[in-house]
């Protein structure tokens, strides 16, 4: 009998018309497999933290909200109230990074959504922030409702986004009622981890009301664990202007996130040097951080920079630069210094889904991985320097992360890998494995198909219309839309958001504070 004969016995009659599986790997609680890369020696990151002290000490922070330079002095930061600068002394950054959680447990909207951060751990989320949305069909235009819904349904889609980020601004929803309608539709079309703007104290308790109406949670729960998320930014160079700063106060009080992310472009808003602006950066994080923990010690809180440099030639900003990865890597070792989970960012400055924006984008991405970021913002969709968000560059994108979430997931190496039964004994010299056992029991499961990549031959490629991954994103993301379905949501609670929000808006909504 042969090596084949003995396979096709070891699987029965009928074997290959048995229904295979389907592929399924977790891409929803992802940890980084990388060794993470060192730009700088230790000594130089330890002096880059200790000038970063100094520069706190010495130089101050501008903060521009009366409540932030309080509990500045309380907690014994020197605070000179007619230039509005408060001097922070390295004892009090030292305690509050004591206190800052090391490990954030983040409750979606299902469980199996949850995820903790810290470092090792990995999160993706796509491009956030853009006024602008563009696509094939359409066109580059000013976001609106629809796209932001559009763009809510893709994030939804893709397991590898685990957080809902900003996404883009429905410009034709009034900004005093803006908050309602992007809660809403978080709240109404994904079960995963929301993200809400720090525009003023009315308008994040508005957002605090609306999740936990919909999602049934007492004050207690919800201040027990982070259920949502804000992004600061500061103003640099060693800016915090008032609705960040509130920002981080109310998150911090009611228990919930704060992604703090100096947004530094060496040359411009920072020193040239990639030394010089991550010490800019953390500097900043730092003061941000421990307002945090003054307003509540042991607040979740994410330590976060995007630094990258911009072109000389014309001051606009570039991404997935060399220094963009040089940068992404010292923050990584500030991180880890600190012993706190961080957040960097990829992005591409093309004007189009073109293979510049590919090139930056992947070039960014891994300088994150390779650095160790906890949750790399901007992964998927960024255009323009975050201008525009593209619906075919997302999907292409998201292509990408999917093969890296592959790798996070590891390969296993047990006897039924190796395959001495099933694979190598059944095949003779100079065979094939295409029959084997172990190849009709994996050849549905074992590998990854992608949604856009397209592995035919030139031929067939031709064949089919000669058609580019950039339009065949297109047809992706319209089956996406096309296809949707929302998770199961319980209807009384949803009654009673639309509840509160009709309240609400008859009220006058919330304007924006600045």
């Amino acid at each position: 009998m042969t090596a084949a004969e003995r396979g096709r016995r070891r699987r029965g009659r009928g074997a290959e018309a048995a229904p295979q599986p389907g592929r399924d790997v977790n891409y929803r609680q992802l940890r980084n497999p990388f060794p993470q890369m060192e730009v700088f020696p230790a000594d130089q990151i330890a002096d880059m933290h200790d000038t970063a002290l100094r520069t706190l000490e010495e130089l101050g922070v501008k903060t521009l909200l009366p409540e932030a330079r309080k509990l500045f002095k309380q907690g014994g930061a020197r605070v000179d109230e007619d230039t509005e600068m408060v001097f922070v002394g390295r004892e009090m950054v030292e305690a509050a990074v004591a206190s800052a959680p090391k490990s954030i447990a983040c409750r979606a909207g299902s469980r199996r959504r949850d995820f903790t951060l810290e470092l090792g751990s990995l999160v993706f989320q796509p491009g956030a922030g853009a006024p602008n949305a563009t696509d094939l069909e359409r066109g580059r235009r000013p976001a609106t409702g629809q796209d932001y819904l559009e763009f809510l349904k893709l994030t939804h889609h893709f397991d590898v986004f685990q957080m809902i980020s900003p996404q883009v601004e429905p410009q034709d929803v009034p900004t005093h009622l803006r908050h309602y309608f992007t809660t809403r539709a978080q709240m109404e079309l994904t079960d995963k981890f929301p993200f809400f703007f720090s525009r003023g104290t009315p308008q994040v308790m508005d957002c605090f009301e609306m999740l936990t109406t919909a999602r049934g949670l007492s004050d207690d729960a919800f201040r027990g664990n982070a259920h949502c998320y804000t992004i600061i930014n500061t103003n640099s160079p060693r800016t915090l202007d008032i609705p960040m700063a509130q920002g981080l106060i109310d998150f911090a009080r009611h228990g919930q996130m704060s992604i703090i992310t100096p947004f530094t472009l060496m040359g411009a808003m920072a020193p040239i040097t990639v030394a010089g602006a991550i010490t800019l950066s953390h500097a900043e994080a730092l003061a941000a951080l421990t307002l945090t923990q003054l307003a509540n010690p042991g607040a979740p809180v994410c330590y976060g920079t995007f630094t990258s440099n911009v072109d000389m030639k014309s001051g606009a900003p570039a991404f997935g630069t060399p220094s963009h990865f040089q940068a992404s890597l010292a923050a990584g070792q500030l991180a880890r210094h600190l012993g706190l989970p961080w957040r960097s960012a990829a992005g591409s400055a093309s004007n189009t889904n073109d293979v510049q924006a590919a090139n930056e984008n992947q070039f960014g991405l891994w300088g994150c991985i390779m650095a160790g970021a906890t949750v790399i913002i901007h992964s998927a969709g960024w255009l323009e320097g975050g201008l525009t968000v593209s619906f075919e560059k997302l999907v292409c994108d998201a292509e990408v992360l999917n093969m890296v979430a592959e790798l996070c997931a590891g390969v296993q190496a047990g006897s039924s890998e190796i395959g001495f039964e099933t694979a190598l004994s059944e095949v003779e010299p100079s065979g094939h494995f295409f029959a084997s056992s172990q190849t009709m029991e994996r050849y549905n499961t074992e590998f990854y198909q992608p949604h856009v990549h397209d592995y035919a031959n030139f031929g067939t490629w031709a064949e089919r219309g000669s058609v580019d991954a950039n339009h065949r994103a297109t047809d992706v993301w319209k089956g996406i839309l096309n296809d949707f379905r929302a998770p199961a949501v319980d209807n009384d609670r949803i009654g009673d958001l639309h509840g509160f929000i009709a309240r609400r808006t008859a009220e006058g909504g919330a304007p924006p504070e600045s």
